[in-house]
């Protein structure tokens, strides 16, 4: 899974400057809305299946949006995450189990490109009401377990569909997996539960979310251009 969201945030830096030749400009300059959903988690008490011990996620997010097809995103959200060793077929040294609870808080910016030009009406310009879309980013999180407070710097990457239910109002799914250059988000004490130190790149945790949800746009642009001689 890991190797297939590397591959996707090559193709978005790739596609970049190939589809905004393309784009078309969008009605309105902003929107701005909430999410909830559910959350999962990846590390030292979890290494396969992500939604084992899921959680809850929400937050609010604010759009500027260039045109039809990109967006630039700003999104704070918060998550619970858990994880329990004690099903496992794996022995830690000493047969000892782990368990934990946490809570997390993300503050991130990201770029979104939508795969069709995303809009209503104006059909000469093709647009349609429902869109997929990539998205990825870079942030910080910060982790509260065990009375503990950690922050970490992360990247966001993830791929949803937008629907456009009126000119304005818009619903969205989307499954974001979170890399956190970090290993204490899962708490102090599963940071070296193999006795391997831990790097920037190694033994790092992972948490991801699949939300709905529902944003306004607002900001109209200026329809009418003027010609001064």
């Amino acid at each position: 899974m890991r190797k297939h969201l590397l591959v996707i945030l090559s193709a978005i830096i790739i596609a970049f400057p190939i589809f905004m030749v393309n784009a078309q400009e969008s009605t309105y300059k902003f929107d701005a809305g909430v999410h909830i959903g559910m959350s999962g988690y990846l590390g030292d008490a979890n290494e396969s299946n992500m939604f084992k011990h899921p959680g809850y996620a929400a937050g609010a997010s604010f759009r500027y949006l260039f045109d039809s097809r990109w967006a630039l995103r700003g999104v704070f959200s918060t998550a619970s995450l858990s994880g329990n060793t004690a099903d496992w077929e794996d022995q830690f040294p000493g047969g000892n189990h782990y368990e934990f609870k946490s809570q997390i808080y993300d503050l991130t910016i990201r770029g979104e490109y939508n795969f069709f030009p995303y809009g209503i009406g104006e059909t000469y310009k093709r647009l349609r009401r429902w869109s997929p879309y990539l998205t990825l980013g870079i942030g910080a999180t910060m982790a509260s377990c065990d009375g503990n407070t950690a922050f970490a710097v992360n990247i966001p990457m993830g791929v949803g569909v937008k629907y456009k239910l009126k000119p304005r109002l818009n619903l969205g799914l989307e499954f974001v997996m979170t890399k956190v250059f970090g290993d204490n988000v899962d708490g102090k004490e599963l940071t070296d539960l193999y006795q391997i130190e831990s790097s920037f790149f190694k033994n790092t945790d992972w948490h991801s979310q699949l939300v709905f949800s529902i944003t306004y746009e607002f900001g109209e642009r200026c329809t009418t251009c003027h010609y001064v001689d």
